[in-house]
């Protein structure tokens, strides 16, 4: 069973910088897309970022491009989502997700959390206008 443990989040003011990190352990297959969901109040938690072990080309959703940047240290099984230029429609909590078995990083991200089958424990990101 995969375990995701997540680092990172907190509170900024619209302009600045957060980056999330999350370290993960035991993967049963190679194959793998580790990402990056948000949920906000009355939505379902939407991919925001998604990069593949297979060296597919990393996803962003439409928002979030050019701002954000996913990147992953696979020696030691970390990801890391570099968040800059926040916005305050940014906020959320940020939770790390794999699925296995699957390359495609915008597959995961388009996906429904339902099919997600590795969830962090969740970030909060919050910021102020």
């Amino acid at each position: 069973e995969v375990w995701l443990a997540e680092s990172g989040g907190g509170t900024v003011q619209a302009g600045g910088s957060l980056r999330l990190s999350c370290a993960a352990s035991g993967f049963t297959r190679d194959e793998h897309v580790i990402g990056w969901f948000r949920e906000t109040p009355g939505k379902d938690r939407e991919g925001v970022s998604c990069i593949s072990s297979g060296g597919d080309s990393p996803y962003y959703e439409n928002s979030v491009k050019g701002r954000f940047t996913i990147s992953a240290d696979n020696a030691r099984n970390e990801v890391y989502l570099q968040m800059n230029s926040l916005k305050p429609e940014d906020t959320g909590v940020y939770y790390c997700a794999v699925i296995e078995g699957i390359s495609s990083a915008r597959t995961m991200c388009d996906m429904h959390p339902k099919g997600v089958e590795y969830w962090g424990q969740g970030s909060q990101v919050t910021v102020s206008s």
